[in-house]
């Protein structure tokens, strides 16, 4: 068998796909996977995946969020969850459940100290995400996010192939850099046949509290063209909120009233049905 390449369009080879997929838990019922992805750290990709749960969860849906980003987990934090909390059955492991009642699986959930850094190769770290699909008793879910870590490299490629993911979301930010890095990600979930959903842009302005004006302290966007130019739609222009860091930091990010994502959530609705 020759090397894969990867694009399934151009392969004569006779695997498929469906080989690839990790069996998931006989007691997951999980409707919609979709993944969100950045090209780079620092755009708020675990921020804008915790928010998109909680507003699903607020519409009556059952919500989980599979964290796949091993070496640098943050939605445990965000939603004041425990070190070593997980505890399994005869099915097992079972996910840890928010104070709302998402349900969240993470490598800091299984770790005895937050702080504890995971020193593994790529092909553990790809096995774990696996891992927390094919192991963790899921139950019932509407709409599972998985929070990826930045780039295209063994985590991404693992999901794409190894879960049934029905689309991506990307996070940006304004600044003109990044246009080259969701060029990156769409063309990636392009080559593994995954449909890009839309964009999400963080820090896209700040609003005075004075006067309402729309301050653009990352410069022009330029999120409308690159959206364009791949023939999907930007489904929120996340404005710079200051309450968020503080909710962040305490563990409470279920408390957020910003309503900047409600028309993702909308589209995503109508994408899914």
């Amino acid at each position: 068998m020759s090397e894969c390449t990867h694009d399934c369009s151009t392969c004569g080879n006779k695997c498929s796909k469906e080989s690839l997929m990790a069996p998931a838990n006989k007691a997951s019922h999980v409707k919609h996977i979709i993944a969100v992805v950045s090209g780079k750290g620092g755009v708020g990709k675990s921020l804008i995946t915790s928010m998109l749960a909680v507003t699903m969860q607020r519409r009556g849906y059952k919500t989980a969020i599979l964290d796949a980003d091993i070496t640098g987990p943050s939605i445990p934090r965000l939603f004041g969850l425990g070190t070593g909390t997980v505890v399994g059955n005869e099915q097992g492991m079972l996910p840890v459940e928010t104070k709302t009642g998402i349900k969240v699986m993470s490598i800091n959930l299984l770790m005895d100290e937050e702080t504890k850094p995971v020193v593994w190769r790529g092909p553990v770290i790809a096995g774990t995400v696996k891992q927390f699909w094919s192991e963790v008793v899921w139950g019932d879910v509407d709409y599972m996010y998985v929070d990826m870590p930045p780039g295209t490299g063994d985590v991404p490629l693992t999901v794409f192939q190894s879960l049934p993911v029905d689309g991506i979301i990307i996070v940006s930010s304004p600044q003109e850099l990044v246009s080259m890095i969701v060029d990156k990600a769409i063309n990636m979930a392009d080559l593994m046949q995954i449909n890009t959903l839309g964009l999400v842009e963080n820090y896209s302005y700040l609003s005075c509290p004075d006067c309402g004006k729309k301050i653009k302290i990352y410069g022009e966007s330029h999120i409308d063209e690159l959206a364009a130019k791949h023939g999907t739609e930007v489904l929120a222009k996340m404005p710079i909120d200051p309450s968020l860091p503080g909710l962040c930091d305490k563990g409470v990010i279920e408390l957020f009233e910003n309503d900047a994502l409600e028309g993702a959530a909308d589209r995503i609705e109508e994408l899914m049905k």
